[in-house]
């Protein structure tokens, strides 16, 4: 496993400012899997394949473009990650986490992370909305393992509030005003590729998970040692395995996601509006 040292990043922060010409993102916007067309929504963008970036992992995950989107959206100044990248297609956790870190370094205050998962929660449904309010993690090392990063934050970082409270009373207010059921929970991160077996399942219901997935989390982590704020947001695209008597598939997680694509954008849209 290889860590990642300061002048790295620094590196990739450099090679994507000149790219930018002025531009100051002040939000990372992750986008999960089906959720890619809120890149698409960017105003005035700036492209920047993750393979001009030094340093930078490729995204190989069935829809993600694996691009930066720079522009505007909901009136904020954002980042836009159209694809993330995951521990099952082979990279290490600090791979994953890495583009968090560089946006920090270009301005970014604020990490707005989602994803489509499957709901736990028997009482969610597909098509659901929900907000995270914390999550599991038991599989694989931590995004933070090796040499601390001093210049991004503590050795042994607190992380009591991951998810920020301020933002979670903010994409409350959202959904209200979009007269919008939202969901709240705890998102339990499995590593993939593979879906969650119903015994799993039946376990992350009895830890106290609402909804399952291979991401969000190393990310998540990275940016709250980064001192970012955080608000995460999941798509349910499925019942997890074992609730229904149905298989499961990629197919209907891309399907889902096209027929929620208008709501979750209209949410993501007004929860950045309102974000101070």
């Amino acid at each position: 496993m290889q860590f990642y040292k300061f002048e790295q990043y620094n590196e990739s922060a450099l090679a994507l400012k000149g790219r930018l010409k002025g531009f100051r993102p002040e939000i990372l916007l992750i986008l999960g899997s089906g959720l890619g067309f809120l890149g698409d929504e960017v105003e005035d963008p700036i492209v920047v394949p993750y393979s001009e970036v030094p340093h930078m992992k490729y995204s190989t995950a069935p829809g993600h473009k694996g691009q930066f989107v720079f522009g505007k959206l909901g009136g904020r100044n954002v980042a836009v990650m159209q694809g993330r990248l995951h521990t099952y297609e082979g990279w290490d956790f600090d791979d994953v986490s890495y583009p968090v870190r560089v946006l920090r370094l270009l301005g970014a205050q604020t990490l707005l992370v989602t994803n489509a998962a499957g709901a736990v929660n028997m009482d969610f449904s597909a098509g659901d909305i929900m907000m995270i309010t914390d999550h599991i993690k038991l599989f694989g090392v931590s995004p933070l393992c090796g040499p601390n990063v001093e210049e991004f934050g503590p050795r042994f970082p607190d992380v009591s509030h991951v998810y920020t409270p301020r933002l979670q009373a903010v994409a409350r207010k959202a959904a209200q005003a979009l007269d919008m059921t939202l969901r709240e929970g705890v998102y339990m991160y499995f590593p993939g590729p593979q879906f969650e077996t119903p015994a799993e399942v039946r376990m992350a219901r009895i830890l106290g998970a609402d909804a399952c997935g291979m991401s969000t989390v190393p990310e998540a982590v990275v940016a709250a040692h980064c001192s970012m704020q955080v608000l995460g947001l999941t798509l349910c695209t499925n019942m997890c395995a074992g609730i229904l008597d149905q298989p499961l598939s990629g197919e209907e997680v891309m399907e889902i996601a096209a027929l929620s694509s208008k709501k979750f954008s209209a949410l993501v849209r007004k929860c950045l509006e309102s974000m101070e």
